[in-house]
């Protein structure tokens, strides 16, 4: 299985590059890949620069005796030479110094590591305020902490975000502009530890290392309290190469004209800076390219590593392909798919061999003896208004003591791909549906996806259902599973359930809704969306007071244009109740799944897990709201779920600040994970973290998730439907890890492409202004949350219009005063006083490379806003406030 990075960005092209290793500008004595020198006096000699990586044997016995670590490799994106693994005991993550240590692993690849003598450990400084240690976390939301079926322009469900950010936002990682998903917003400083070597500029030399970042410490270190150390690793091995090898960038010709390296290879420098330099043979390159390079600045190229020699600082690839001018939005998204390893290739004719040939499909008589009919019962579908891929229906019949016969009916995905067929092979290998901003990479063939599965109005279709007797509050009183057959009688949209929900009483014009068949009439479908309704809300009620955990941050949406397909707008997605009841739903029969297949197989059920927050990173964050004197509670999901829901008022500036504590609360979350209940010894350790129950599994996405096919397989072979799933649990382990992987790639593609449009919005429309909060203070720049798009941009002091800054801690809390050079000289020079939470005017601007913006701070009283002197107010009123706050 090909296994791509699932944690690369998208790098702003054209910026600044960073450092490419520890080991000097000129590594170009040999040409790449070939131990013979032309100078016969240094053959043999040449330097390595690189380990040599240990034997496997050594590797195994070195992990088995806790000699050696392993983990998956993060590279911070705002400073490429800092990387880390997390460490097996949940506490500060272990940190890799440099291209040098981190031994040619890349970015997500599974990589085993050796602990230096801690004198070579990092100094964590408690007081300095330039804390990023862990900046190289992108955070990751499962979509059970942030909603189902949430926006996407012709597609269902941005479903899934960062561990606990999510669908369609940012998470600001973008290090053109330094930003990362930074610690810096809850403590404080780093200061690196030994490795005094000078990191050489690349060869374009720039980016320098600034002086507080990087400094070397003589004192013994052993005569600092321990919490300040943070272990600091090499790695030695790397076990499975997960990133893709493959990155999108730029052709440069090499520095030295007069080089032997000059007449073969030309440089291929990628957008994303955690990748390194490529030597690329120029027999590859454009015919023309050594003859006219400045005709290629601005082409994107794919390229891929074959090998990376010990003794270079760049590795060796192939050029893949030209995609065409940078900045647009096709060549852009194909270069994230192919960075990402997402398999957007036309599915192949042995694949569209298995589906059904005779067309129009109808349903074969012996299935109906099979099945229960559903048909003439009242089922419908409520998705996104363009959704196309319909994998959910819901009914809900009243009964005649009050309670209600309630049915989640999904898509019966299993009966159209055969096990072991090449559709299932493409199936698994794919394992997601991938959702960009203008488009789908869907995981089965369309026909399926759209027609054969697809649950669409009027015609009848193969469906496995949970139905439930529920009374008025949502209690289960009965529970039945089973293949069933429905007949959908309208398509409804988030917003036409929404205008039912919000007209309990008002007959809703034909013309508003869309068709529903003749069987059934829109009031008995308008019942039914409020009797649902009802129902959704006890249910969510009980689960919050069962503890459950919601961090929903804000979502961008675009509209297109649908010529160009140039995004013309944005807006913050919102998320209402018929999100909310559709949700309810989904969240009951994937926690009832989950329970009957790990009833009937307990050493083989695919179950879903969801780990506590990382006890390092949520300590950091408990310590930051102590600071800042919040309320928080940490001690379990619920407790935080009641904190953020009441400890804030719903006035605008509340609000905000509701906004930037989830943002921030979001980055301790661990993803959540598919797993084979027979290989977790400790029960525990199933737990869902977020929803706060002990089993959850994926059912309810069968034509765009792999894991809910083979669980749809497994409550069949629990039903007596067909016989055990013949999969050994590791081999089913193997498979969830698999799908893992696909889901975090794809997630990460999903904001790549958010971010993408956002980009070229920002270049077609911008100047854009906004609001926004300030997350985090440093010594020269400050973090803010843009609360209009929900982006998250650093504003450096050296790019305002200032007479002065001056950076200070204020108790424990870190502020910097702006003193603006006045408009005109009559003028007293404006102050500004920067803390976290301050509330300010932002403008994102384009800058002139393709996909570069950048935030500037509007200079105060330029227009009226909440000033420093009010903020201050503000927040003594509102802090701590235990209001309850309006929004979920």
């Amino acid at each position: 299985m090909s296994h791509p990075d699932y944690r690369m960005n998208l790098r702003p092209l054209g910026t600044p590059r960073g450092v490419s290793s520890v080991a000097g500008p000129h590594d170009i004595g040999a040409s790449p890949g070939d131990k013979k020198s032309k100078n016969k006096s240094t053959r043999g000699k040449k330097k390595s620069i690189f380990e040599t990586y240990m034997s496997k044997e050594d590797v195994s016995e070195g992990l088995k005796r806790g000699t050696l670590i392993q983990g998956v490799l993060r590279i911070n994106p705002k400073k490429f030479h800092e990387a880390f693994i997390p460490s097996p005991d949940g506490d500060r993550d272990i940190f890799i110094d440099g291209v040098v240590a981190r031994n040619r692993a890349l970015n997500g690849d599974l990589v085993v590591v050796k602990l230096l003598p801690e004198e070579q450990w990092k100094v964590v400084k408690p007081e300095s305020n330039d804390k990023e240690t862990e900046a190289a976390y992108e955070s990751d939301i499962p979509e059970e902490l942030c909603g189902h079926h949430l926006p996407q322009q012709s597609l269902k469900s941005y479903n899934d975000s960062p561990d606990v950010i999510v669908e369609a936002q940012f998470d600001g990682s973008d290090s053109e502009d330094g930003h990362g998903i930074t610690q810096n917003v809850l403590v404080d400083g780093v200061k690196k530890l030994s490795v005094c070597v000078s990191e050489k500029g690349r060869e374009d030399g720039d980016a320098p290392v600034t002086k507080d970042e990087t400094t070397c410490i003589s004192q013994d270190t052993r005569a600092l309290p321990e919490k300040s150390l943070q272990r600091s690793a090499k790695v030695v091995y790397i076990l499975e190469k997960k990133h893709s090898r493959a990155a999108t960038g730029f052709l440069k010709l090499l520095a030295d004209k007069n080089s032997e390296l000059f007449r073969k290879y030309a440089l291929f420098s990628p957008s994303d800076h955690r990748v390194p330099r490529i030597y690329v043979p120029l027999k590859d390159c454009p015919q023309d390219f050594v003859a006219r390079p400045k005709d290629y600045a601005n082409t994107l190229f794919i390229c891929r590593i074959v090998d990376w020699k010990e003794d270079c600082n760049f590795a060796l690839g192939q050029l893949a392909k030209s995609l065409g001018q940078a900045g647009e939005i096709e060549p852009e998204t194909e270069g994230i798919l192919t960075e990402y390893g997402v398999d957007f290739s036309d599915f192949s004719s042995e694949v569209l061999e298995c589906l059904p040939q005779g067309l129009p499909w109808t349903i074969p008589p012996e299935e109906f003896s099979k099945r229960r009919d559903l048909r003439k019962d009242c089922i419908f579908t409520i998705d996104p208004s363009t959704a196309r891929d319909l994998d959910d229906a819901l009914s809900c019949k009243p009964l005649a003591d009050g309670n209600f016969e309630v049915g989640v009916h999904i898509a019966d995905v299993s009966y159209f791909v055969p096990e072991g067929s090449d559709l299932d092979k493409v199936a698994a290998e794919r394992a997601t549906s991938v959702y960009l901003v203008q488009k789908v990479v869907p995981m089965l063939p369309r026909l399926l996806c759209e027609e054969l599965c697809s649950l669409n109005p009027m015609s009848d279709k193969l469906t496995f259902s949970v139905i439930w007797t529920l009374t008025p509050e949502g209690k289960i009183l009965d529970e039945w599973f089973g293949r069933t057959i429905i007949c959908s009688c309208t398509k409804l949209s988030y917003e036409h359930a929404q205008s039912m929900i919000e007209s309990p009483t008002e007959k809703i014009p034909a013309k508003e809704l869309p068709p529903i068949s003749p069987e059934h009439s829109s009031e008995e479908v308008h019942q039914a969306v409020l009797n649902l309704h009802g129902i959704a809300k006890q249910l969510r009620q009980q689960r919050f007071v069962d503890g459950a955990l919601r961090l929903d941050q804000l979502k961008l949406a675009f509209t297109l244009d649908h010529e160009t397909g140039l995004p013309q707008g944005c807006h913050i997605y919102e998320y209402r109740d018929s999100n909310k009841l559709v949700e309810e739903f989904m969240l009951l029969a994937n926690m009832a799944v989950a329970h009957k297949i790990h009833r009937a197989f307990p050493e083989q059920a695919l179950l879903r897990r969801h780990p506590p927050p990382q006890t390092r990173m949520l300590s950091d964050l408990v310590e930051f709201c102590d600071q800042m004197g919040l309320l928080v509670d940490f001690s379990s999901a619920g407790a935080l779920n009641k904190s953020l829901t009441q400890t804030f008022g719903d006035d605008k500036y509340s609000l905000a600040r509701k906004e930037v504590l989830t943002n921030m609360c979001s980055r301790p979350m661990q993803m959540a994970l598919y797993f084979c209940s027979g290989l977790l010894q400790d029960p525990a350790q199933f737990r869902h973290y977020a929803l706060n129950v002990p089993l959850y599994t994926h059912f309810t996405s069968p034509i765009r998730r792999f894991a809910d096919v083979l669980v749809h397989r497994l409550l069949a072979a629990a039903l007596g439907y067909r016989e055990r799933l013949d999969m050994a649990p590791d081999t089913l382990q193997k498979q969830a890890d698999h799908c893992n992987d696909r889901r975090m790639a794809s997630k990460r593609v999903q904001e790549l492409s958010t971010s993408l449009f956002f980009a070229v919005l920002v270049k077609e429309s911008g100047p854009l202004e906004s609001e926004a909060m300030v997350m985090g203070v440093l010594n020269q720049a400050f973090d803010v949350l843009v609360l209009r798009y929900g982006v998250q941009k650093r504003i450096y002091c050296n790019a305002l219009a200032l007479r002065s800054h001056h950076f200070q801690k204020v108790g424990k809390k870190p502020e910097l005063t702006l003193v603006w050079e006045p408009e005109d000289m009559e003028q007293e020079p404006a102050r500004q006083v920067i803390t976290i939470f301050s509330l300010v005017e932002v403008v994102l601007q384009a800058e002139s490379t393709a996909l570069k913006y950048s935030a500037i701070l509007k200079r105060p009283g330029t227009q009226g806003h909440l000033g420093p002197e009010k903020e201050e107010e503000e927040e003594e009123e509102s802090d701590g406030e235990p209001e309850d706050s309006s929004t979920s």
